[in-house]
């Protein structure tokens, strides 16, 4: 029987090729419908981390819709047995050398949009007589900092609890790994677990179901 742990961002983010749905309610509802088959042919198991799930559950209002009941009531919710799990030094030493290439690259877009700001007013000579004027007057630079900062700190990378709990989980469980998300599964290839890519999940849960 194979297990598939899932990653939220399989529901939200339409660019995924995952053809499901162009909603994420019709990708929720017709997930549930294979699932449920699946499950009961006795092919494949479906797991999501608690925090996956709390992250899932945060998008919506009305967290007792059927749909979401239904699909949570088919899917095994785990989390990591973090105290049995070993990591490599190697993945230790990797990571800590690509939190700190990535802190300083976030300084340094940092430094270079304060820059642009101050060069901005100045050419203008911008007159900041109160904070509605100041605001205005760098509020591009904000967001061109956030935009650049995220690309330099975030983009390739784990930078969330949930996003090594499904890592773990999947190397836990011998489980293939479920995700749109690029950081996440550029870290799980280094803990070596099993991966499917977005794009090719729902023909492969078709070929198990022998559609």
């Amino acid at each position: 029987m194979e297990k598939f742990i899932l990653d939220t961002n399989l529901f939200f983010n339409m660019e995924a090729g995952f053809d499901l749905g162009q909603k994420t309610e019709e990708v929720v509802a017709n997930l549930t419908k294979i699932i449920q088959n699946l499950k009961k042919q006795k092919k494949a198991e479906f797991f999501m981390s608690p925090k996956a799930v709390e992250e899932f559950l945060s998008f919506f209002e009305d967290k007792k819709q059927p749909f979401l009941e239904g699909f949570l009531s088919l899917v095994t919710v785990k989390s990591p047995d973090i105290e049995k799990i070993t990591v490599p030094g190697r993945i230790i030493y990797e990571l800590i050398g690509d939190v700190r290439g990535r802190s300083y690259r976030g300084l340094q877009v940092a430094e270079e949009e304060l820059e642009v700001a101050v060069r901005k007013m100045l050419e203008k000579n911008t007159q900041l007589s109160d904070k509605k004027s100041f605001q205005i007057a760098v509020g591009a630079s904000k967001k061109n900092l956030r935009d650049r900062y995220r690309r330099a700190t975030r983009f390739g990378f784990i930078d969330s609890l949930t996003d090594l709990e499904l890592i773990l989980l999947a190397q836990e469980l011998n489980g293939c790994l479920v995700s749109a998300d690029e950081g996440v599964i550029n870290w799980g290839r280094r803990f070596g677990v099993k991966e499917m890519p977005a794009g090719l999940f729902l023909k492969h849960l078709c070929n198990l179901e022998g559609f």
